[in-house]
């Protein structure tokens, strides 16, 4: 059968995203149905429907879309720049809503505050990012930096940079954080040598090295806890 492209005002009401979360709520509505509220609008041949469709498609589903830069997004068919960020908006308010549960002074007392903070920001990304958090003596955070992107290799992450931003903020100790994009957060060979030679620059510094967590799909693990620090 060929395929024909429908026009939303062609689709019967009752199969409209608007109406059916006006009718059923937000959480009753697909992927597809929730990207095409925020499109708005679709093209000259396709509803905003199909095109979200299309858009989860060719991007490779959620997870990847949430890793998208605005280049990225326009070289889809049918996405603006008005498109793109209106997609980019939804994603960073949805990061934003996940953190608005931590009060405004964020404290880490352990392995899972670390992960709780972080998971969201880190556990869909496509490449590895190396991420410090910095904490005062009460171990309250006062900022967090992204220092390195890509495979994580002693090139990459160097002892400089990592202490030259803890200084900057007046910290009393760091906790780092990567995510692996496979999911599975087993430390590497590469993740502990690097989080051993942090904690050899942080003690002639004088800046703690607390904790290196690796964020997985779900799961993450605590170098420390793990008996590598």
């Amino acid at each position: 059968m060929e395929a024909i492209s429908l026009m939303l005002r062609e689709v019967p009401s009752e199969e409209r995203p608007r109406e059916r979360m006006l009718q059923y709520g937000a959480e009753a509505l697909s992927h597809v149905e929730l990207l095409a509220i925020i499109l708005r609008t679709g093209t000259v041949s396709e509803s905003a429907v199909h095109l979200a469709a299309r858009i989860l498609n060719e991007s490779g589903g959620l997870r990847s879309l949430v890793d998208m830069s605005k280049d990225q997004l326009t070289q889809i068919k049918g996405i603006g720049d008005a498109k793109a960020l209106q997609i980019l908006a939804g994603i960073e308010l949805g990061r934003r809503l996940a953190k608005s549960k931590h009060s405004e002074r964020v404290t880490i007392r352990s392995p899972k505050d670390i992960a709780d903070f972080m998971s969201e920001d880190l556990r869909y990304l496509q490449k590895e990012h190396f991420v410090c958090l910095f904490l005062n003596t009460k171990n309250h955070l006062l900022g967090q930096e992204t220092l390195s992107m890509g495979s994580l290799n002693a090139s990459i992450v160097h002892p400089r940079e990592v202490f030259r931003a803890a200084i900057k903020r007046s910290s009393a100790s760091i906790v780092c954080v990567h995510n692996h994009p496979s999911g599975d957060p087993t430390p590497s060979p590469e993740d502990i040598q690097i989080t051993h030679r942090l904690i050899e620059a942080g003690t002639i510094i004088g800046i703690e090295v607390l904790d290196h967590v690796i964020i997985g799909d779900q799961r993450f693990i605590s170098l420390k806890e793990q008996g590598f620090m």
